[in-house]
């Protein structure tokens, strides 16, 4: 079956076909590291990073750019207000967003652009789209794209155009031009961007936001692209913005599958610091969670529905992680000198259904639905004394192919020599029938980080 996606242009659920296969040229939009991402950032690139794993697991080569706005009205403002120049204010940002990737195990990007270091690329698309007619200078020196000579535009988002024209001219922030629906590519000089500026044919000032996209793609992956991700906020204006733009430039079909992932609530409400429901990464980080329990909430809730974070679904995230982590334990144990196999390809069906599954649209419940049901069935098959060693070692080699695309198993721990030693007393404390004692002991180890469980092969330590 091939792999199909839900177009946002289309609106319709489509067979995927790649331009020049098997290279899958993927952009999908970065942070704007005026600040911290919160979780409702990282939900947009989690799924992302599952859309690549799936895809490369299918066997296509995923060139992927993920672009950091580095210059914009907020960049500029936070760095002001902090007395720092840009670059210096955005950098503290830009490593915290590549140590959260990190956390949440997100593969990087072959590309990840600044725009600060793409302007002269976003001139040279504007004095095109001016030689064609299509941008102008207005009174306030700011350059605009004319919407008038792109009719195509807000078909992406379904929008009626005729209602973005108003006649006449319209002053519309601080920005005078010809339609309220004409967006800026070039943000004249004012005192408020304090240093901030660049030359360019039209003066001094610096891009607009939606000109970086244009340029950052076309110049990393060519004028056309096989899928463009982001929010469903990022459509209008942004994306619409970006084909208009990026056509008018090529003259050819920007990009061939949008993608868009709903939004994210928190405990059922919209995430805003004045309700006090809006957290970074390292705040649920303080809070006790690991990014391998964030990335399982954000990535097991399918990209098109919206996502409610709670706390009681990373409690959930927990439970199942240590679920599947018990489950891997007892596959090695019982695979024991055959785990070595364990990175040969395996045909299993319910792992066969999990790829299946996302092959459909990534139907991440569906995947997961069949991974819980390999679970269940391995382990009562365990129970019956049924499973071979072999057997465990091909069903790891499933689970090794179904971990590449979630990327949510344990890393590998070392048991510290003073916990192994609280395990032989409790186990002679045991032998003597001292329960109490035996129970002071494996609270001692829980403080410690570790969960012993007793088993007819002697007691197993999982870290907690």
């Amino acid at each position: 079956m091939p792999i199909r996606f839900t177009d946002t242009y289309s609106r319709q659920l489509e067979d995927f076909a790649p331009l020049a296969p098997p290279l899958v040229r993927l952009y999908t939009c970065g942070p704007t590291v005026y600040n911290y991402a919160h979780i409702g950032n990282f939900r947009a690139y989690i799924f992302e990073d599952l859309l690549q794993r799936h895809l490369e697991a299918r066997g296509f080569d995923v060139l992927r750019v993920m672009n950091l706005t580095d210059v914009d009205d907020k960049t500029i403002r936070n760095s002001l207000a902090s007395g720092q120049r840009l670059n210096d204010f955005t950098a503290i940002y830009k490593a915290a967003f590549f140590a959260d990737l990190d956390a949440l195990r997100i593969k990087r990007a072959q590309h990840f652009p600044a725009a600060t270091d793409y302007v002269p690329q976003m001139i040279d698309m504007i004095r095109d789209l001016e030689a064609k007619g299509i941008a102008y200078q207005a009174d306030d020196k700011s350059v605009y794209f004319r919407l008038s000579k792109y009719p195509d535009y807000g078909k992406l988002a379904h929008l009626n155009l005729d209602e973005l024209r108003p006649s006449g001219r319209i002053r519309n922030d601080d920005y005078e031009k010809e339609s309220i629906g004409d967006f800026a590519l070039w943000k004249a000089w004012d005192k408020a961007d304090g240093d901030v500026r660049w030359e360019s044919p039209w003066g001094p000032g610096r891009p607009g936001w939606h000109i970086e996209c244009s340029a950052m793609a076309t110049a990393l992956l060519g004028p056309e692209l096989d899928i463009h991700c982001g929010g469903v906020d990022n459509i209008f204006p942004h994306h619409e913005a970006e084909i208009a733009q990026s056509e008018c430039c090529t003259g050819k079909k920007f990009v061939r599958t949008w993608l868009h992932c709903a939004h994210l609530m928190v405990e059922g409400e919209k995430m805003a610091k004045s309700a006090g429901n809006f957290f970074t990464l390292r705040d649920l980080l303080d809070k006790g969670w690991t990014g391998r329990e964030v990335r399982y909430v954000l990535l097991t809730v399918n990209y098109r529905l919206p996502l409610n974070f709670t706390f009681e679904g990373l409690a959930g995230a927990r439970a199942a992680l240590q679920r599947l982590d018990e489950w891997t334990a007892r596959l090695a144990d019982h695979a024991g000198e055959k785990s070595e196999v364990r990175n040969q390809k395996s045909e299993i069906p319910r792992v066969e259904a999990f790829f299946a599954a996302l092959d459909d649209d990534l139907n991440i419940s569906g995947a997961m639905g069949a991974l819980f049901d390999l679970v269940r069935e391995s382990n009562a098959t365990l129970d019956r004394g049924d499973l071979t060693p072999a057997q465990a070692a091909a069903l790891l080699a499933g689970w090794q192919r179904v971990d590449a695309v979630l990327a949510i198993e344990r890393d590998a721990v070392t048991v510290p020599a003073e916990v192994h030693a609280l395990v032989e007393q409790r186990q002679a404390a045991r032998a003597a029938k001292d329960w109490p004692g035996s129970d002071r002991l494996r609270d001692a180890i829980a403080a410690a980080g570790w969960i012993v469980k007793d088993t007819k092969d002697g007691p197993k330590l999982t870290p907690r």
